[in-house]
Formats: C-alpha cells, structure tokens, sequence
C-alpha cells in the first residue's frame, strides 16, 4: 500500500557488500518497503551483484541496470556514471559514495543521509541526527542510527510482516496439534568462528530430540566436521548424532528465510539483517555479533540483552533464572566456550523465554519503523 500524502520522490541507496550478507539484507528490504509503501523511486546502487544474487535470485548479473520487485537495481562500478543525482541519498554503513557523484550533489544539495548501523547502546540516542559538513564541499551528512528506542532511528519492519507471522505461526500450531512433532526445532545461522561444534555435541546430547536447520553458508566444514565426514553436505541431506538430526537447506531468500525463523522454537542468529528478523520472530534467540577488536562486539551485546531483558520505559523485565541463562548462553556462543551446561538451562527456560520474545516483539513493533522515520525526516528535510 502506497502512501500518496507525500510526493513521489528519487532516493538513491548505495551499498558495498563488504564479507557477508548483513549490508546488502538490509539495504534491500529497505529499498523494497520505501517502494512498495511509499510509492518511492527508489534506485539501489550495489557493488557486487554476484554476492546480491544470493539473496536476489531472479537477479541478472550481467546486466548493469534492472528492476526487481518495483526497485531499480544498478551495478556500482569503479568507473560510476549516473544520469541525475537523487533527491534522497543514502550512503549505507559509511561506504563513502563515488567522488562525481559528491560534486554533483554539490550543485543540487540532496538530503544525504549516512544510514548507520544497528546498537543498542545508549550514546546512539545522542549521535542520530547529528549533521557533518563535508571537508570540502558545501555539503551536509546526517548520520541516521537505527536503534530500539523513540529516541533513534527504529527497526527495519515492514507494516505487514507481523500480521503475516501471526497468521503463519498459528497455521504451524494447528499443523503440530494433530500431529507427533516432538523435536525441538532450531535454526543454525552464525559466523563460521562460532563453537559449532560445541552446539552440535550439545544438541546430540539434549534430553529432547532435536531438529537442527542449517541453511548452506560458511559453517558447513564445521558442521562435517562434527558428524566425521569428507565429503561437503548438500541442501536436502541429512545426518543424526544422539537425539540430534541435522538437515542442510539451501540458502534462503529474505521471505523464506522469515518463514524458517518462525516455524522454529530457538534461532541462532548473526550480524544486523538476521537479527532483526528474529526479534520480529517473536521466538527465542541466540544473536551472535560480529567480531571485533578489543571484543567490542561483546560490549554491544551486553547493551542488547540489557535492552531486551530488562525493564526500560515502561516495558516489562524477563523473569530473573531465565534472564540469566539466556544471557549466560549469548555470551558462552559469542566467547566460544559453549558447555552442556548453558543449553541445558536455556532448555529449562524456554518456555519463559518465548513469552518473552512474544512480548518484547510487540514491544518494540509499536514504536515508529526505520522506513518510516527515514521518509519523515527527508519529508520535512525537502
């Protein structure tokens, strides 16, 4: 549904797939809701196309300009030429735009926006909106962070999508109830130096069987790793340790990859794009950061599980054990130093830990979306 208060407007999103898929997640289902849902022309400069096919399939890699699902997709090359510059530019997570295209945006002054990335710490509330001049063009940035309070950027969600996981997580439970689906399902998402292994002992010891989804990413030497075997796994295989059995999916599409996390009881998650969408799963989950020097990256999650577990601005605390263990389960994945000790108490704690989940996604899901903070801020920027 388009939203024809505001006029059509040009918005340029550029984007430069750095090691993984976190960066062009993002950009993508972004681009796709400011069309879909705001009528927006909305043009989504990518810097390898090869990489985006993975999440794109329907994408034509030899092709420099094309248009997928109302966006117009172009091929960000070293030798950038462009027709006209946008009304809207974002330079997405600090990917530092073509030099051309800056001294044009010089003559029509856009609004230029330096869309950030995903924190839950608390100096983020300080720094969304700060203006930077440029060095040395008569040009301003406006440095946009996504975040989880009223006072930052929002949450990439899209107007329908919760309404959608309603209707599909109640059909699962309908489908269960007259069936003997007894395993606990989980999805197996993470950067390739997680414990892995650790987890796979842990779920092959697990008092309940266990389902493990594992989409094809770089864990999969991991993953023969544990199960004793040379030859790589391929999507539709399958193996069992104790109660465990592990099936290998294929990549997945952005929406098939929605459907996964919700029809699963525990998601591990990694990065930005998979971790917001396990928050809008409304299912308990295990996010792993990405690594970084002086393990930052453990700093934010702490500011993310104080976020998610305890009560701020009127929203409710998880119970106290089960806090506990889910935190002590983050920081066991993320430190790699997975016990059979931290699954068995994230075990005795699911039932909570879903309420939760529950509860903090409705939380969140009712404060204003990122698309939607962006179009308001460039509206009144215009």
């Amino acid at each position: 549904m388009s939203d024809h208060s505001i006029e059509i407007q040009h918005w340029d999103i550029f984007c430069r797939i750095v090691d993984n898929y976190g960066d062009i997640g993002v950009c993508w289902r972004l681009a796709k809701q400011l069309s879909a849902e705001y009528g927006l022309d909305v043009r989504l400069w990518v810097d390898d196309l090869i990489s985006a096919r993975k999440l794109l399939p329907a994408l034509n890699t030899d092709v420099q300009t094309q248009t997928q699902q109302g966006v117009e997709i172009r091929h960000w090359q070293s030798a950038f030429s462009f027709d006209a510059v946008a009304d809207v530019v974002i330079e997405a997570f600090g990917c530092e735009l073509p030099e051309n295209y800056l001294l044009a945006m010089a003559e029509t002054q856009p609004v230029w926006l330096n869309l950030e990335y995903l924190s839950a710490e608390s100096w983020v509330e300080q720094y969304h909106l700060q203006p930077s001049p440029h060095p040395r063009l008569p040009l301003k940035k406006t440095f946009f962070f996504p975040g989880f309070t009223q006072k930052t950027g929002g949450l990439l969600r899209e107007r329908g999508l919760l309404p959608e996981r309603d209707v599909f997580q109640h059909q699962r439970t309908a489908d269960l109830l007259t069936g003997t689906h007894a395993a606990l399902r989980v999805s197996l998402f993470c950067y390739p130096f997680a414990p892995v292994r650790q987890l796979l002992t842990c779920m092959a010891q697990s008092a309940r069987p266990v389902e493990c989804l594992i989409p094809q990413t770089g864990i999969m030497d991991e993953v023969c790793g544990f199960f004793g075997i040379t030859t790589a796994l391929t999507a539709g295989q399958q193996r069992k340790a104790g109660n465990l059995t592990a099936k290998i999916l294929p990549f997945l599409s952005q929406a098939d990859y929605d459907r996964l996390l919700w029809s699963c009881d525990l998601n591990f998650v990694r990065g930005e794009d998979s971790w917001i969408r396990a928050i809008w799963a409304g299912r308990p989950f295990i996010w792993q950061p990405y690594r970084q020097d002086d393990e930052a990256h453990l700093v934010k999650l702490d500011a993310f599980l104080d976020r998610y577990l305890k009560a701020e601005d009127g929203l409710k605390a998880c119970e106290l054990s089960a806090a506990e263990a889910l935190a002590a389960c983050h920081h066991a994945w993320s430190r790699g130093a997975l016990e059979p000790h931290h699954w068995q108490q994230l075990m005795q704690h699911l039932p909570t830990l879903d309420s939760h989940a529950q509860r903090r996604s409705e939380d969140w899901a009712a404060l204003p979306d990122l698309a939607a903070k962006l179009v308001i801020f460039c509206r009144n920027s215009l």
